[in-house]
């Protein structure tokens, strides 16, 4: 009877095992074939059965996508909006969830209600009020239309307000003791304490508005305001829709920062979870 049971443990652990497997390459496969693409040629792209690996490392798509588009140009926008976006959060966020977490006021349940209900309501729905708000405001074709709208951060509120309820309120006001203001308490003993939230938080703000497509696209109408994924986009335009290898250039291009940053802070994100007691 012993024997069978092992025999079905070690059994399950195996298909458990094979199906993670399976999962890891499903999920790895579109990596996989985006980067081995970016380096092949247009014979090798659309070729029948598809080539996996390239005959020999193809730099030309990226000499292409320069020439076709100014990346840098998108490149530099992206990165202004991203980081006006993290930082101005941060100004935000911060204050409101160390008021959440250590002041006690009447209207506190009906601000956090709102916080919460913030989580629930889809961005796409505003989209709309919005676009005619910034629309009326003459704020098109800006840089304003592209950061203010994102600078509110429902999920990085609740998510600091976990770790901020953990800290002792001893620790508090031992520091009042020596007195330090709340912006000293906020600032030097809050927020390293929340470290591994506060880069999770900035990590996942910065993947979002780096990826983000629908809201430059219609905002914005020149090439002195847009971002790097409206760049990546004109690659496919109608005289190059066969032109899998430079597409497949710029879209590695505009994914590996965000690779590079993941790699290196994914180890805060699953802290900051796991401490903030998120499954």
């Amino acid at each position: 009877m012993k024997e069978r049971n092992k025999t079905l443990e070690r059994a399950l652990t195996g298909l458990d095992g094979l199906g993670k497997l399976i999962m890891i390459l499903i999920m790895a496969f579109p990596f996989f074939w985006m980067i081995s693409a970016s380096f092949q040629t247009l014979q090798e792209t659309i070729a029948v059965p598809p080539t996996l690996i390239p005959g020999q490392l193809n730099l030309d798509n990226f000499i292409e996508v320069f020439k076709t588009i100014d990346v840098w140009q998108y490149l530099g926008n992206s990165i202004i909006v991203c980081v006006c976006v993290v930082v101005l959060q941060y100004l935000i966020i911060v204050p409101a969830a160390y008021s959440l977490s250590k002041f006690s006021f009447r209207a506190k349940p009906v601000l956090f209600a709102l916080v919460m209900l913030g989580q629930m309501i889809p961005m796409q729905i505003t989209f709309l009020p919005i676009y005619f708000m910034f629309s009326k405001a003459g704020l098109m074709d800006t840089y304003v239309a592209l950061i203010i709208p994102f600078i509110s951060n429902p999920f990085g509120i609740f998510l600091l307000r976990q770790y901020f309820m953990q800290v002792p309120t001893e620790v508090i006001e031992a520091a009042k003791l020596d007195n330090a203001s709340e912006i000293k308490v906020m600032f030097r003993i809050m927020m390293p304490m929340a470290k591994s939230a506060l880069i999770t938080i900035g990590l996942l703000s910065f993947i979002s508005n780096w990826n983000n497509y629908f809201w430059p696209l219609i905002m914005t109408s020149k090439d002195a305001f847009r971002t790097l994924p409206i760049g990546i986009a004109l690659l496919k335009d109608a005289d190059s829709l066969q032109r899998w290898n430079v597409i497949m250039a710029g879209n590695l291009l505009l994914v590996l920062p965000m690779l590079v940053l993941y790699i290196f802070a994914s180890k805060k994100i699953r802290n900051a979870f796991v401490y903030s007691g998120i499954k």
